[in-house]
């Protein structure tokens, strides 16, 4: 089933502390970014990619797609003073009332599996996410005071991608921003529809690569990933 994904890249990564786009930063010799993209790359159901960018990285982004022959990248889109602003320009050059999903550059572990549970539950409900159940016990607390403790059998942490069908975000999109709405995902705009959201469930590995402490779990990831690979 069909695709496309529009993928944010336009974010500096400040709490990463690398000095650059944290998407330049290599595993196991290879940017991030190129190890998000391939997987879409190589999937025989996704029909483009649509790179949110900052502009300062857009020669940088053009010579690693060039360098890792990456094929699928169709749109180069510059991003907003948000996330959501770039999500939105990336959406905007969409011209069908297909499926597409929202992806973060920084997730790099996502399963052509899951992608493809995902897409098939957006075609059928319209808006789809990907989450894993909370594991720790989550307390609510107010000046470090314990509140209240909080029932974790119906909360689950929410990863990407998201998936959508284009005219149902789209109308998300263009609400919040009528609105002067930021949500905390794209999800967050269509529940203000009071659309439908069904869940996915991921996997624990579908991390996003947010400060140093992620790179050393991404390595040990890529050498299990490898290790299953080749037992």
């Amino acid at each position: 089933m069909a695709y496309q994904v529009v993928i944010p890249a336009a974010g500096q990564g400040k709490r990463m502390g690398a000095g650059k786009n944290k998407l330049y930063i290599t595993l196991e010799g290879i940017p991030v970014l190129i190890h998000t993209l391939r997987i879409f790359d190589e999937d025989e159901q996704c029909d483009g990619v649509i790179l949110a960018i900052h502009r300062d990285d857009e020669e940088g982004f053009k010579d690693l797609l060039k360098t890792y022959q990456i094929k699928k990248v169709t749109e180069l889109v510059y991003g907003g003073k948000e996330r959501q602003n770039s999500v939105f320009n990336g959406i905007k050059t969409i011209h069908s009332d297909g499926i597409v999903l929202v992806h973060d550059a920084a997730r790099p572990f996502i399963k052509k599996s899951t992608i493809h549970k995902l897409v098939q539950a957006a075609e059928e409900d319209g808006a789809a996410i990907v989450a894993v159940p909370v594991k720790d016990t989550v307390k609510r607390a107010e000046n470090l005071q314990v509140t209240e403790t909080i029932e974790r059998s119906s909360l689950w942490a929410v990863q990407t991608p998201q998936a959508f069908r284009v005219s149902l975000v789209l109308q998300a999109h263009e609400q919040a921003e009528t609105d002067q709405f930021i949500g905390t995902d794209d999800a967050s705009l269509v529940e203000r529809l009071h659309q439908k959201v069904v869940i996915i469930e991921g996997d624990y590995d579908n991390i996003k690569l947010t400060t140093p402490e992620d790179i050393y779990f991404a390595e040990a990831i890529l050498k299990k990933n490898r290790r299953l690979a080749n037992p």
